[in-house]
């Protein structure tokens, strides 16, 4: 999906402005930037955990590789 481009912003905004009012734009907008940041922060999250995840597997086969057979 390509992005919006400048002509397509300002009509979302002046979209915005029309239906929450001018005095509650920067209170809109600040909650979708903390929604961004929230959605940023837990993806972050779940990469860091999946990698170490697959770190440990990847330890767990080397110490089964390692270990000598009985």
């Amino acid at each position: 999906m390509p992005m919006p481009g400048p002509l397509e912003l300002v009509l979302i905004l002046v979209i915005v402005a029309m239906l929450f009012g001018v005095g509650k734009l920067p209170e809109v907008f600040g909650a979708v930037g903390k929604g961004i940041r929230e959605f940023r922060k837990e993806s972050t999250l779940e990469s860091d955990v999946k990698q170490e995840a697959e770190k440990q597997s990847s330890d767990a086969v080397e110490t089964a590789e390692n270990r000598p057979a009985a």
